[in-house]
């Protein structure tokens, strides 16, 4: 259940990263089930969909206008995103705690972040400290998914 908790602890910060790796693991066929979800994750419409939001939420977090992921709106992206993708990571008859555990990962990861990203921007500035997390959560994602693949 490592992978799924993982990917919540991403979704908290980028909530769109972890379903766009999730998808590509789909493609892929990587992922440790190869049930509904992933047919659903893995169509071509799921991928370039995923990664184009991904990629937009990874650009639009650095300008001013940005809105705190903690918002309503942004906490209820992460509850999804984080069940989706810790039920994609999980083995096939644990899905359901996997969602679990990525959504509530995602909802405590969201605040941690938060705080340190606020941080963060006062010593370095929005730019910086949005790159550093973005690469931050991009390696936690995949090494999430890496997890998830030799569980296989």
């Amino acid at each position: 259940m490592v992978p799924s908790i993982l990917m919540g602890v991403a979704a908290g910060a980028r909530s769109l990263t972890p379903l766009a790796v999730s998808a590509w693991l789909a493609r892929r066929g990587e992922l440790p089930n190869r049930g509904r979800l992933a047919r659903l994750l893995g169509g071509d419409a799921a991928v370039a969909g995923a990664t184009l939001l991904a990629v937009g939420e990874i650009l639009g977090d650095k300008m001013r206008t940005a809105p705190d992921r903690i918002v309503l709106p942004g906490m209820a992206a992460r509850l999804a995103t984080g069940a989706v993708a810790g039920a994609a990571l999980a083995p096939r008859r644990t899905q359901d705690l996997g969602a679990i555990l990525g959504a509530v990962t995602a909802l405590a990861s969201a605040h941690i972040t938060f705080r340190a990203r606020m941080r963060a921007m006062r010593e370095v500035g929005q730019r910086p400290s949005g790159a550093a997390e973005d690469a931050l959560v991009l390696a936690l994602a995949l090494g999430a998914a890496a997890l998830a693949r030799r569980r296989r």
